[in-house]
């Protein structure tokens, strides 16, 4: 941990708590770098997903009832 790391509670479920602990010492790491790791993955992905939405925002969208109206009209369903 740095010296500006904040602290905080996160109640875990037992079962998951236990894999963690089994994990980080396996790994010679603390559950909480663990924990870290994987919110850093999961704010990437989120912004890898913004980023791939806001290209995709010029895009012609049609609804899911005109786009089985038209898998039907083509015979594909």
């Amino acid at each position: 941990m740095t010296e500006t790391s904040k602290r905080s509670t996160i109640y875990f479920d037992p079962d998951i708590h236990q894999a963690l602990r089994v994990k980080a010492a396996t790994m010679h790491r603390s559950v909480s770098d663990l924990v870290n790791d994987a919110v850093r993955q999961s704010l990437r992905e989120d912004q890898q997903d913004l980023a791939a939405f806001e290209h995709r925002v010029a895009e012609p969208t049609i609804s899911y009832q005109a786009l089985l109206d038209d898998l039907n009209a083509n015979g594909k369903l």
